[in-house]
């Protein structure tokens, strides 16, 4: 990318915060629970069916959703009903980093807004982003599926997905977004990177990927 970006777009979780922190675990443990309440199975045939309904249609909710008819703020509440603050600390760094990218940036995410809002205030980042896109928003669909990167794209306003910079820890997203001509930039140390432009191994290396006119640099593909 030689040009500006105009819309940097952050997923949220194990992307703005390390996977060590344990948070997303607590969530999946929540997502086991919810399912072998809802259906009465074992904690193994639960996994086995996260799992199934997370590879076929993107994420739990939308398989339970299309399967069992799962309704969404009932589900989204449970799962997400965890002690955020004991996971997460305020990151003064990375608030620093953004708060000096003069460009537009939102929080996509499969998650819903007010669990957005509950790991950005934790952050202590809530300030630095224009909006939230969460998994209401773009239903039926969610990310991987391109309908969901366009619909994110005509809530907040922005038709050149070429001008678009994805940061995300998910190889899938990544892989969908680039082939829509988004630039993207994988986040984390593991998966696979071929499937972005770039990789960095911690958000907090973002600031790495700006000269002072804040262009991203011209660097080679991994």
């Amino acid at each position: 990318m030689n040009m500006k970006p105009e819309l940097l777009i952050f997923d949220l979780d194990d992307t703005l915060y390390p996977p060590e922190s344990g948070l997303w675990h607590a969530i999946g443990e929540r997502i086991n629970l919810y399912i072998q309440n809802k259906l009465g199975l074992t904690l193994s045939e639960a996994i086995t069916l996260r799992d199934q309904m997370y590879h076929q249609y993107g994420t739990t909710l939308r398989g339970l959703q299309s399967h069992y008819s799962i309704p969404a703020e009932e589900y989204l509440a449970f799962v997400h009903n965890v002690p955020v603050n004991l996971f997460l600390k305020p990151d003064p760094v990375l608030r620093t980093i953004l708060v000096n990218i003069p460009i537009r940036k939102i929080i996509f995410t499969n998650g819903d807004r007010a669990h957005a809002h509950r790991v950005l205030s934790a952050l202590q980042l809530e300030d630095c982003f224009d909006e939230v896109v969460d998994i209401q928003d773009i239903e039926p669909y969610c990310k991987p599926m391109p309908q969901s990167f366009q619909l994110a794209l005509q809530k907040v306003g922005v038709e050149d997905i070429s001008r678009c910079v994805l940061f995300e820890d998910s190889p899938r997203n990544l892989s969908v977004a680039r082939s829509l001509g988004m630039f993207t930039i994988h986040v984390g140390k593991n998966g696979v990177s071929s499937e972005a432009h770039l990789r960095i191994s911690d958000i907090h290396e973002l600031i790495s990927l700006f000269t002072p006119e804040f262009s991203i640099l011209h660097r080679r593909e991994e």
